[in-house]
């Protein structure tokens, strides 16, 4: 797959923190705005300045009343759950897909201007910040009252125009019949995976075009503590690290230790790879608690990722989205994400069945990377990535 153009981030917080160290609000003052010392005494700056997407109008499509959704390959939005959701409110629904998260973000930015679509599911906490900055995303007016509080305190809740329904930690994943403590120990360390006896057997998918590989190589940043991070990338690709555009690949086709032996073209080269934490208590809930796959839980080494929906601005059919975005956090439909969707899901108390050791093999990490989304260059990142390893 060719590598995605690069697209700016604007930070919003960033602006707004800008536009109001220059703003003195007068309290007993009838104007709507405020007085800019530098531009002399009765000077108003426009709010809209404050707010760069007050000033962004995208162009509105001619409504057909029905809700269109761009979204990756949700397996929870099945056709019973659309058919089940048009059945309860009369609105019908049509779905535009693509292979995850990142092409989600091209479409979005694609379409800015005139918007082809109303909702979006499924762009995550390291994408979500250029949407914003981009002006693509618009308030929700959705009931979110019986989402876990605890998501109160991401990066981003702060933005009336996101609603998490599933999240998950990412981390990697090994091969147990590999690593069997003899001939290969477990690693202790991200270093370990430079060794010889790792060469050639680990596989990553790409930090531009799939969200896992974003979350990990944003995880690398704070487990290297900001100094060492590429030097490590750069030693993986002399490692002869296997990189793949997207998560289906390097799981499916290369690691040895998931379900991807039963399909075509599987090849297992790989002991290794990025998947989710919980992802060998999917292999054990398909596999009546049997898997080869282990999650390996190091400190600052796994990455907490959360899934939004979110209205676009310039959307034709807000009351439809609405609520699409309350069907999706209610309890009939986000109980059943950890089978559905096989992420956790939002509401308060929701955790992961016992059924068959899909909790038993799916370990919450201890410490996952503590990094402020909100305020880091992503996309500058992502280029020194790709860097490290060209």
């Amino acid at each position: 797959m060719a590598w995605r153009y690069e697209m700016k981030t604007n930070c919003i917080r960033n602006e707004m923190k800008n536009a109001l160290v220059v703003c003195t609000v007068i309290m007993f003052s009838s104007l709507s705005g405020c007085l800019n010392p530098e531009e002399g005494e009765g000077s108003i700056i426009d709010p809209a300045a404050a707010d760069p997407c007050k000033s962004f109008s995208p162009t509105i499509r001619s409504s057909n009343d029905t809700l269109r959704i761009l979204t990756y390959d949700i397996y929870a939005l099945s056709d019973a759950v659309v058919n089940e959701f048009t059945n309860q409110s009369g609105y019908q629904v049509e779905f535009i897909r693509t292979d995850d998260a990142g092409g989600i973000l091209d479409q979005m930015m694609l379409t800015k201007d005139a918007p082809q679509v109303d909702l979006i599911i499924g762009l995550d906490n390291s994408y979500v910040g250029i949407a914003l900055g981009n002006c693509l995303l618009q308030s929700h007016q959705a009931n979110t009252s019986s989402i876990d509080t605890s998501f109160s305190q991401d990066d981003f809740a702060v933005e009336d125009s996101l609603v998490p329904f599933d999240h998950g930690y990412v981390c990697i994943n090994y091969d147990n019949q590999f690593v069997d403590g003899e001939n290969v120990s477990i690693p202790t360390s991200l270093q370990n995976f430079t060794d010889e006896e790792w060469k050639g057997k680990v596989a990553f998918p790409s930090a531009v075009t799939s969200s896992p590989g974003r979350a990990f190589m944003l995880a690398t940043t704070d487990y290297f503590e900001g100094d060492g991070e590429w030097d490590w990338w750069a030693a993986m690709k002399a490692n002869e690290a296997i990189f793949t555009s997207g998560w289906t690949e390097a799981y499916e086709v290369h690691y040895s230790g998931g379900y991807g032996q039963w399909y075509d073209g599987y090849i297992g080269d790989a002991h290794a790879t990025v998947s989710y934490c919980h992802s060998p208590g999917v292999e054990a809930y398909f596999g009546s608690n049997w898997t080869t796959s282990v999650a390996l839980d190091l400190p600052r080494a796994s990455f907490h990722q959360i899934e939004y929906a979110g209205i676009i601005n310039g959307a034709a059919n807000v009351d439809a989205a609405n609520a699409f975005i309350e069907y999706l956090i209610s309890e009939e439909v986000n109980q059943n994400m950890p089978t559905n969707n096989y992420m956790y899901g939002v509401l308060q108390g929701a955790d992961l069945p016992l059924t068959d050791g899909y909790r038993f093999h799916s370990p919450v990490p201890d410490e996952p990377a503590n990094l402020n989304l909100a305020e880091l260059d992503v996309e500058s990142l992502v280029s020194q990535w790709l860097n490290a390893i060209s």
